[in-house]
């Protein structure tokens, strides 16, 4: 083994041995509050197509294109930017992609018309397109493996409090029509490009991670990094540090991206890709096409924005929830069992009428949905190497994106014709068919470390 795999894999079990401390706790909260604007982006796509529906008089296409056109963008910045990640740092892209997200959703708030509205909307996906990407590939590589996927499960639990504040934003801002003579949903437009420039200094202090560096072959930089985490998180514990386990551990080189089609990866790539088009449609499908789903039921703009952002209300909570189980069950098995659930809740909700029934199902639903989403963030960091994490999960995630933005002209055309109950029924179908490529294909990773999954 070279002086440089030495070094590499000794950062690594440096970093896993270390005991939870405030500072891995003002890690995880820096990185998650940025995960709050992408979801607070993908939810806002259902909200703007409602709202201007109405004040432009949009038609069905057009309705499609407000909730895809963001989608689009983030299939093409997952692309790029995810891949980047793994070329020229985590870090980097970090500070790039929610600089681009808040520039161009500041303009979008002014855009005069759809068509200047919808390319704004693309530029701002693309910015955050590898966002949920760089959160979950950064914290993994950071956190100590035997508390990785709570705190990443905490991580996301402050990001989805953006999803119910984007509904109840809407609804209140909707409402109110004009706030200081500019229509609400612009402003809705404001507030999340101003919270990203917040975040963005937060994270002009982050440290780059100590294992992309030594794929790198930065090892000085990564031994000082280390060092400066051990000695920070020794003062925070007030105790002597665990000693350093011997390295046995798999070392971590640079991986070109054509592995991905070798091996074993070949086999966990190709059921991740499947995992991710298939998870959209049950998942973000609700999300962002809730607002729409209920005006087709015959409920008020201002109604329906009020019922989703209730349902939405569950998103935080499953997150919560999510963090007690996520390190006492396998993943794989929580990503199946809850996948099950938004399948049943979902058709509970297509067939609901009542306003009661409506927002049960629906913050039922989403209660599933963030036990499911933090499982399976934190899995997809533990199924790929260091040395093209980033890209791996990123193409992935890219697929994901791509059915987001066909997914409204389906889902609508099916609407359309066949009611709430008929896009439904069809998503429970396919989030069985997700269950069975995770328990045929997925490895187990719990409590394991990175190098050794």
């Amino acid at each position: 083994m070279t002086d440089t795999t030495v070094a590499g894999t000794r950062a690594a079990a440096r970093l896993d041995r270390l005991p939870a401390s405030r500072w891995h706790r003002r890690l995880t909260f820096i990185v998650g509050t940025g995960a709050f604007f992408d979801l607070y982006e993908i939810f806002l796509g259902g909200v703007l197509a409602a709202v201007l529906a109405e004040q432009w008089h949009l038609g069905h296409a057009a309705k499609s294109w407000v909730i895809a056109a963001g989608f689009l963008g983030m299939f093409v910045g997952a692309n790029v930017l995810s891949v980047l990640a793994d070329r020229l740092g985590r870090r980097r892209m970090f500070l790039v992609n929610l600089g681009a997200y808040s520039l161009f959703s500041l303009l979008s708030a002014f855009a005069p018309d759809l068509p200047s509205l919808l390319v704004l909307r693309f530029l701002a996906g693309l910015g955050l397109g590898a966002e949920l990407v760089l959160v979950d590939t950064y914290l993994a590589e950071f956190l100590p493996r035997a508390v990785r996927g709570r705190y990443l499960a905490h991580a996301y639990t402050f990001g989805f409090i953006g999803v119910p504040v984007a509904a109840l934003l809407g609804a209140r801002l909707v409402a109110a029509h004009q706030v200081l003579g500019m229509a609400g949903w612009r402003w809705l437009l404001i507030a999340g490009a101003l919270g990203a420039v917040f975040i963005q200094l937060m994270r002009s202090r982050l440290p780059e991670s100590p294992r992309w560096l030594t794929v790198q072959g930065r090892d000085a930089e990564a031994e000082r990094i280390v060092g400066d985490i051990e000695e920070q998180v020794a003062r925070e514990t007030g105790g002597t540090l665990p000693s350093v386990p011997e390295a046995d551990a798999v070392p971590e080189r640079r991986v070109p991206l054509r592995e991905m089609f070798r091996g074993d990866l070949r086999r966990r790539t190709l059921m991740w890709w499947v995992f991710q088009v298939l998870q959209t449609v049950g998942y973000y499908g609700f999300g962002s096409l809730a607002p729409v789903v209920l005006t087709a039921k015959g409920y008020t703009v201002t109604d329906s924005l009020l019922y989703a952002a209730l349902s939405f209300s569950g998103y935080p909570i499953g997150a919560a929830l999510s963090i007690p189980l996520i390190d006492r069950i396998e993943r794989r098995t929580l990503i199946i069992a809850s996948a099950l659930g938004i399948a049943a809740c979902g058709l509970a909700f297509g067939f609901a009428a009542a306003p009661w029934a409506i927002v049960t199902f629906g913050f039922l639903l989403t209660v599933c949905s963030n036990v499911f989403s933090n499982a399976f963030h934190v899995y997809q960091t533990e199924i790929f190497p260091t040395g093209l994490r980033s890209s791996a999960i990123g193409i992935a995630y890219s697929l994901s994106r791509l059915t987001s933005v066909v997914l409204p002209f389906i889902a609508l055309s099916v609407l359309t014709d066949l009611g709430a109950a008929g896009v439904f029924t069809g998503s429970a179908v396919l989030m069985v068919l997700l269950c069975l490529d995770v328990a045929l294909f997925g490895p187990r990773s719990t409590g394991r470390s990175l190098e050794r999954i």
